[in-house]
């Protein structure tokens, strides 16, 4: 079987922390234990996420603790650490000895698009995973994308090797012409390609709504919590294998679990619902960051730049709000403002939903800071 039966899988991207800013191993110790005590067995981390810090805690808190055929793992091969053809495999030994896996059960180009992929097609990493899962250090492989569905097309047509691709799709995205969530999903089925879906709840936007667009879901179904929406969204298409979440604390735990445990596909009425709710969402013009953090890490100004994003899109929803200035200020101290943007484009350059992050850096100074 190419993926677990359960759909639901563990994203360890967005781990709880400390007070100090680490994270917090006991925490994530006893989700990834629930996790695995409900059923489900299917983990995703990368080289970067957590700034390097998350593929060590999985060897921590998953594979020194459990059997190795108790669950399945995920990794992804970076394109912007890649120095030259030598450092493919020395991430990729990298990665084997901060998890301590011994194999691992999916690997992924990470983020391709029209740029990365002349790095993956410049030192033949294609053909190099095809290797490793000859000698059965990879089971199975393939990528992670984010660019138009003529690019996927292109790729999959190029690479038929590949045993799944992962996606980011959701109902808001499902119709965005930049994201292209269903034409890219369409792509990936027309080519007998499996699907992973990626931010289902679009970094957690659609798990706070505006009031008008959840009162739409809630009245429909009052003990339903908005993120399970999205979840069941993904999960009820054809040819999606794997949900993954990114689960921050152990509340969202409990709910994805509980969504996944007993799932049922959305029915036509509640799709239509989805659709009314999305519609809702955008009158509000709100900036669509996932929070992945990829601009973050190399911003010379050290901006939150996902934190501040979260501010502006709060305001858009709930309006002017002392707390949420306050807030503001907050993230703007533990980094820097977003008035000390300096327009080099390093975010929008690894930006995957390709956002002009410096015009709405500018448009967050002027909410916040005028």
């Amino acid at each position: 079987m190419l993926f677990p039966e359960k759909k639901l899988g563990f994203g360890l991207m967005r781990l709880p922390l400390t007070d100090d800013g680490v994270i917090d191993l006991t925490r994530v110790c006893r989700m990834v234990d629930e996790f695995l005590a409900a059923g489900f067995t299917y983990f995703d981390t990368a080289y970067g996420y957590h700034e390097g810090k998350s593929e060590p805690t999985v060897r921590k808190a998953l594979v020194e603790r459990h059997p190795r055929d108790a669950f399945t793992l995920a990794t992804k091969l970076p394109a912007w650490f890649l120095k030259g053809p030598e450092s493919v495999q020395q991430i990729f030994d990298e990665q084997l000895e901060r998890t301590g896996a011994g194999y691992f059960d999916y690997y992924l180009l990470h983020a391709v698009d029209s740029e990365n992929v002349r790095i993956y097609d410049r030192y033949d990493c294609w053909n190099w995973a095809l290797r490793m899962r000859r000698e059965g250090r990879i089971r199975h492989f393939g990528f992670s994308f984010h660019d138009t569905a003529a690019v996927l097309d292109e790729l999959l047509t190029k690479h038929p090797e590949v045993d799944f691709v992962q996606l980011q799709l959701n109902y808001l995205d499902w119709d965005n012409e930049l994201v292209q969530s269903a034409a890219c999903y369409e792509t990936a089925a027309r080519h007998g390609v499996p699907v992973v879906v990626m931010e289902p709840v679009k970094g957690g936007t659609l798990a706070t709504l505006p009031e008008d667009a959840a009162k739409i879901l809630r009245d429909y179904a009052p003990g339903a919590s908005l993120p399970s929406w999205a979840i069941r969204f993904c999960a009820s298409l054809d040819n999606v294998k794997m949900v993954l979440s990114g689960m921050s604390n152990e509340a969202q735990l409990s709910d994805n679990l509980r969504t996944m445990s007993d799932f049922h596909p959305l029915t036509e009425e509640e799709r239509e619902l989805l659709r009314r709710a999305a519609d809702k969402l955008r009158d509000l013009a709100m900036v669509p960051c996932t929070a992945c953090r990829y601009c973050e890490e190399g911003c010379p100004q050290g901006i939150h730049i996902p934190d501040l994003i979260r501010c502006l899109n709060h305001r858009k929803v709930y309006g002017k709000s002392g707390d949420l200035k306050e807030r503001y200020q907050q993230f703007a101290a533990q980094g820097a403002p977003a008035s000390a943007c300096i327009g080099c484009g390093q975010c929008e350059g690894v930006c995957p939903q390709h956002l002009p992050v410096p015009e709405i850096l500018r448009e967050t100074a002027e909410a916040f800071e005028g």
